[in-house]
């Protein structure tokens, strides 16, 4: 077995005791509870992580409530809570549509456009820190297997229409 821990630290957990799923999982959300720190740190610190689940999908382009809970496979009304939030903590705005004057489009405001660049910025970073740390090849070697994983149980089409959500 390759150990890949330095000397000087002990392992946090033991990865040959530990299922791979767990291990995924669990390095996901350190690495997403670091990307909330450091957006914390640039004045986002009231976004949450599964505010990306609604702003993933408006990132893409104005849509409606309806075709909001539509994508994302949830009530109208779950939509709309989560929208009336966004929107009092002006990461969303809802518009009139130009073809529809009783519907009302989503839209990211200037500050939500903002965060999902910090998003991005910092998850950028942060995959620097770790091929610094560990190595480019080690980081794409991980990043292919994670993907060839996804790929085997189906999970590729969610990613690419966005609709990637927690099991049920």
């Amino acid at each position: 077995m390759v150990v890949y821990f330095s000397p000087m630290s002990e392992p946090p957990v033991a990865p040959e005791r530990t299922e791979l799923s767990l291990l995924a999982l669990f390095a996901g959300w350190a690495m997403t509870g670091e990307v909330q720190r450091r957006l914390g740190e640039d004045g986002f610190g009231d976004l949450r992580f599964n505010d990306g689940f609604v702003v993933q999908h408006v990132l893409a382009g104005p849509l409606t409530v309806s075709a909001l809970a539509e994508r994302m496979g949830v009530t109208q009304q779950a939509a709309s809570k989560a929208v009336a939030d966004l929107d009092r903590r002006g990461v969303l705005t809802r518009k009139p549509a130009p073809d529809d004057a009783r519907a009302r489009l989503l839209e990211l405001t200037e500050f939500g456009r903002a965060s999902v660049a910090a998003t991005r910025r910092h998850r950028a970073a942060l995959e620097s820190e770790m091929e610094a740390e560990w190595g480019a090849d080690r980081v794409a070697d991980a990043r292919a297997l994670l993907a060839e994983i996804l790929r085997r149980l189906g999970g590729t089409e969610a990613v690419k229409q966005r609709r990637v959500r927690p099991p049920a």
